[in-house]
């Protein structure tokens, strides 16, 4: 796969980290974000423990791993790349419709899952074609 490519191959994946980080911390109480650090709410026990560890937590591993996801998509080989970029994609598709569902209901969740899905098999589509030409 060439490098133009790698980079498309991420777009998915880090679309949805970004969509899940950003639904997260829109959804904090406004507790949390005066100080009271235990109030926060986020399901990952990582991501949990560093939110009330400091209230920049999130966003510093939040960085952090969409760096982690930039690196190992760009060079993994590239079966285990797609492997890890889909899992990452799957992964933050889910965890964000968990904010999704019980705040915006039903239609806004099969909006999310239907735009990704597109998504997905659009750029999926463009890094797999194969340039035919025909000679005369």
């Amino acid at each position: 796969m060439n490098k133009k490519n790698k980079f498309i191959a991420l777009i998915p994946a880090l679309w949805t980290c970004l969509f899940d980080i950003s639904i997260t911390i829109t959804h904090q109480p406004k507790e949390y974000w005066n100080g009271n650090l235990n109030t926060g709410n986020e399901a990952n026990p990582i991501g949990d423990f560093i939110m009330k560890t400091h209230v920049s937590g999130i966003f510093i591993i939040s960085i952090l791993w969409l760096i982690f996801i930039g690196i190992c998509g760009y060079y993994l080989p590239r079966k285990i790349s797609r492997i890890f970029l889909l899992f990452v994609f799957l992964t933050h598709s889910a965890t964000a419709i968990s904010w999704i569902t019980p705040n915006y209901g039903f239609w806004f969740t099969i909006i999310f899952m239907l735009f990704n899905s597109i998504l997905f098999y659009q750029i999926d589509d463009k890094i797999n074609k194969k340039n035919i030409s025909i000679r005369i």
